[in-house]
């Protein structure tokens, strides 16, 4: 986000200036993402099977940095890059086959 929001200068929340960013501001955030999140696995879950791994296996994903982004203090998110490590993200995409191979979703 520090490089988005300093070097090309975008904005991914309208209205907010992220340099100012606390704490409550980013719990605002962070529902508005989660309900976002919630309204996504329910349209993943209405998809045709074929249609479905891809976009759930992305799902995931997000999921996994946007939790990991919920556990970091407001202060550090222009501070450091946060990412999901390569075995992590082997994890997840070995979990995410086996639920949608099993409808396990």
């Amino acid at each position: 986000m520090k490089d988005d929001y300093n070097e090309l200068g975008r904005s991914y929340f309208p209205g907010i200036d992220v340099s100012k960013l606390d704490d409550e501001t980013k719990r605002e955030i962070e529902a508005d993402i989660k309900a976002d999140f919630d309204a996504g696995y329910e349209g993943i879950l209405n998809l045709p099977k074929k249609a479905r791994f891809g976009v759930y296996l992305a799902y995931i994903y997000y999921t996994a940095l946007f939790k990991k982004i919920s556990n970091i203090p407001s202060s550090r998110i222009l501070e450091e890059r946060i990412s999901i490590s390569k075995p992590q993200k082997a994890s997840l995409l070995f979990g995410s086959y086996v639920r949608h191979s099993f409808n396990l979703i």
